[in-house]
């Protein structure tokens, strides 16, 4: 990368930290600027700048941000959460992102005939998770019942990091069936569980140790948050000394850590969303300026349609499933089932596999992954607020004009993954609020 496209980049996420909240009261987000900056910068009228990103340093940003999004989000969701609701968490995870992914590779299959079995399976799980920061006015509005907005906020939270071991496994895949050399499925697997024990050792013992370590004034208060960001890229790096997956152990080390860690390790964590954030700007950038244009080369009717299908039926039918029998009400399944934004996650996965597979062979699925988040940006950032102002009273007054799950009716005092630059209508960070 040359001084001059570092200056680009820089001034890029500087105009955006200026004029930020601004640009957002017209539903002008980060991913929409960034996205059309990286179109503009490689294929537009500014691509007389010669703003190339090389194949290094996108994979290299891909997974710094999927390491510190997968630790952040995991780490956010407490125990506290997790037993209000913890049967309706499990319906969503547990059988509502399982058929999603399933349903979402049997389309893929059946649109796209000449796709093998692992890159049908790579586009299901990739689309799987969802990103409620792309719809923070639904999160962070009041008039929506706290139960739901927690019900959202948790299954973003946490259902990236279930899909990665799918979307690693379906790589492992492609990448055996291209050249006879790759790591194969069952290595792949081999990895998560390597992965997944170092996480749970590193992470566990670095959340107790900062408890410790804040509870008895050990640690600086300028350092305390860098050193949750050093756990974090150590789980990471440790997996891959050891052989193991480095994003597993960064997404169970989040889970760890916040078991651990308790209020005291919870305070550290902004640190580390803010720093992914900074990161996740720059992966916006990189997504407009590689896979959008491989979209465009190769946008047929079937990705057009496997779009569409994805945001709705392969959604919302999984997620009405998984919560027949919760006496949510239909407007409320039908509202959680239609908020599931594709998003940080979604471009992340694309990304990688366009650096580990290539170009022809990953194009069709990077083109379906590109097309998907892209209609999503749009529609789910036009509809969250509308739907929250027209829906929510509605929801509040069927639940009795009190959160369901006996907790406080007020504003979620965080979102699990904050948007870049998101502010609520008042201004405040959404990430912020007190409960």
């Amino acid at each position: 990368m040359s001084e001059s496209d570092l200056a680009i980049m820089a001034a890029l996420v500087f105009a955006w930290g200026t004029l930020s909240s601004r640009l957002e009261r017209f539903d002008v987000t980060a991913p929409i600027i960034f996205v059309l900056a990286g179109v503009l910068l490689t294929h537009g009228p500014l691509a007389v700048l010669s703003v190339t990103p090389a194949p290094e340093l996108v994979k290299g940003l891909a997974e710094a941000t999927l390491v510190l999004v997968l630790f952040s989000d995991a780490s956010r969701v407490g125990l506290r959460e997790l037993r209000a609701d913890a049967g309706l968490y499990g319906r969503l995870l547990g059988i509502g992102l399982p058929l999603t992914i399933g349903l979402g590779t049997l389309l893929a299959l059946a649109l796209f005939g000449g796709m093998s079995i692992w890159l049908a399976l790579l586009v299901g799980a990739a689309l799987a998770p969802t990103d409620a920061a792309l719809g923070a006015g639904m999160i962070v509005n009041p008039a929506v019942p706290a139960r739901i907005r927690r019900l959202i906020n948790v299954e973003s939270g946490l259902n990236d990091g279930i899909a990665t071991p799918f979307v690693l496994v379906a790589l492992a895949g492609a990448q055996t069936a291209e050249h006879a050399h790759a790591t194969g499925p069952g290595k792949a697997v081999a990895e998560l569980v390597v992965g997944l024990a170092i996480g749970v050792a590193v992470g566990g013992a670095g959340g107790w140790l900062v408890s410790v370590a804040r509870r008895r004034g050990w640690a600086a208060e300028g350092f305390a948050g860098p050193a949750v960001l050093g756990l974090a890229v150590c789980a990471y790096a440790s997996a891959l000394a050891l052989h193991g997956n480095g994003f597993i152990a960064a997404f169970t080390g989040g889970l760890a850590y916040g078991a651990m860690g308790g209020q005291r390790g919870a305070r550290l964590v902004p640190f580390v969303e803010e720093t992914g954030a900074l990161v996740s700007l720059l992966v916006w950038l990189a997504f407009g300026a590689v896979a959008v244009a491989v979209a465009v080369q190769n946008l047929t009717w079937q990705v057009a349609l496997y779009a569409v299908l994805s945001l709705t039926v392969i959604r919302m039918a999984p997620v009405a499933i998984a919560l027949a029998g919760a006496r949510l009400g239909r407007a409320t399944v039908v509202l959680v089932g239609w908020f599931g934004p594709r998003g940080l996650a979604s471009v992340v996965f694309a990304l990688l596999a366009l650096e580990d597979l290539g170009l022809p062979a990953a194009s069709q699925a990077v083109a379906v992954i590109t097309v998907t988040v892209l209609l999503s940006v749009v529609a789910h950032g036009a509809t969250a607020d509308p739907l929250a102002r027209r829906y929510g009273p509605r929801l509040a007054q069927a639940a009795g004009g009190a959160d369901p799950a006996g907790l406080p009716d007020v504003p979620e005092r965080r979102l699990i993954r904050r948007a870049p630059g998101a502010a609520s209508e008042t201004g405040a960070d959404p990430a912020r609020h007190d409960s």
